[in-house]
């Protein structure tokens, strides 16, 4: 592939480049559970000029462009450099959206993506119970059909976003006789749906982030459902997909490490900047690399996408790089930023709003979540490089 920028492309990142400059009083400064106002303007902004949703149908909400992958590389480049905030990234946009466009039905589309994509219609995900976490197809949640609706009764746990979600894409055991991989039906509700209970867990954040939801007796109708009934686990492996780009996005590693870069510029020791400290620099060259990869590895999978060919090995090693990456970069950062760099959750000596030390924390907690490393590095294994699969153990 040809990385060299001609004059079209040259006047495209101008263009990216100026409205930065010129929307820069627009950009969200507040980040939470549910969109802001502000942010929701700002995402709107970016879907109008195609810095957001780019590729994405018009009728769904999107901005209808053609794919192109050197234009996507230089609004990433761009937003970073200006340490601008790109287009929202969560459940419902990086997960449940590209789901159904694969596999919903138009009526889905139509009703769901364009709210979605706005943030106005926020998602959580409900996979994970207490017993089935690594071995998800051991889920237990039930839904019971009776006659126009499935009624469920279970539990699902580390729910991120639950407590300020409008919907759920959940996966359900509708065929109890099946076996365990096909008795499996992907259903979207809404979260106020008379007998969903929410328990926030608290985590070593500080925050609570994930939650407990507990089903009683809540009734979806059947038409609630994306594919059909007992193909939940094909609909689900889509959406871990996606999910697994979004925890190892290279285009936010990217931006995490320029701004990594100023802290090195204005910070010292002994009155010398770390940037120039041998020690600080060879730490942030190591990571620079590393991002630098993923990048390039990035460029391969929308490669792969655009040609509708299979990922194969790069597809596998995005989460377990990228979140690792993540909480190095993050370790970076508060060794820079020296003592002050643990404060957060208001103190009045903390620095940068205490993000660093937030993201550090959190970071280590998706090395675990959305797929343990231990889980990822079996998959690399088994599926990218063909080794035998790791033996179970007989039972007693």
């Amino acid at each position: 592939m040809d990385l060299a920028y001609d004059a079209t492309y040259k006047a495209f990142r101008e263009e990216v480049r100026a409205f930065l400059r010129d929307h820069r009083d627009r950009m969200p400064r507040r980040f939470g559970h549910r969109p802001t106002d502000e942010q929701i303007a700002w995402q709107t902004l970016l879907i109008d000029h195609g810095y957001a949703a780019r590729t994405i149908p018009k009728q769904y909400g999107g901005h209808g462009a053609a794919p192109d992958i050197l234009k996507s590389r230089i609004i990433a480049e761009a937003f970073a450099e200006a340490g601008a905030p790109g287009g929202l990234a969560n459940q419902g946009i990086s997960m449940l959206v590209p789901t159904l466009l694969e596999l919903g039905t138009e009526a889905q589309k139509t009703s769901l993506i364009p709210p979605t994509l706005r943030g106005e219609l926020v998602w959580c995900q409900g996979y994970s119970e207490p017993g089935a976490g690594s071995d998800l197809a051991a889920l237990k949640t039930r839904g019971q059909d009776d006659g126009e609706n499935f009624v469920i009764n279970g539990q699902k746990i580390w729910t991120s976003t639950a407590h300020a979600a409008d919907m759920i894409f959940c996966l359900v055991r509708t065929e109890p006789d099946a076996p365990k991989h096909e008795g499996i039906s992907y259903l979207i509700f809404s979260m106020k749906t008379p007998g969903i209970e929410v328990r926030p867990l608290l985590t070593m954040t500080g925050a609570a982030e994930f939650n407990e939801v507990f089903f009683t007796d809540v009734k979806v109708p059947k038409t609630q459902i994306v594919g059909g009934r007992g193909q939940g686990w094909f609909v689900a492996n889509a959406t871990l997909k996606h999910e697994r780009g979004m925890l190892g996005d290279p285009n936010a590693a990217h931006a995490r490490l320029q701004a990594i870069i100023e802290i090195l510029k204005t910070e010292t020791l002994d009155g010398q900047r770390l940037m120039d400290h041998p020690l600080y620099l060879d730490r942030l060259m190591q990571l620079q690399a590393r991002v630098i990869a993923m990048q390039a590895n990035g460029l391969r999978l929308l490669t792969a996408a655009q040609r509708k060919e299979a990922p194969g090995m790069a597809g596998l090693i995005v989460k377990l790089q990228g979140c690792e990456l993540n909480h190095q970069l993050a370790a970076l950062a508060i060794d820079a930023l020296g003592e002050l760099g643990v404060l957060y959750h208001g103190s009045p000596h903390q620095r940068d709003g205490g993000v660093w030390q937030h993201r550090y924390m959190f970071d280590l907690g998706l090395i675990i979540g959305g797929g343990t490393a231990q889980i990822q590095k079996n998959i690399i294994a088994e599926r990218g490089l063909g080794l035998p699969r790791e033996p179970k153990l007989a039972k007693a």
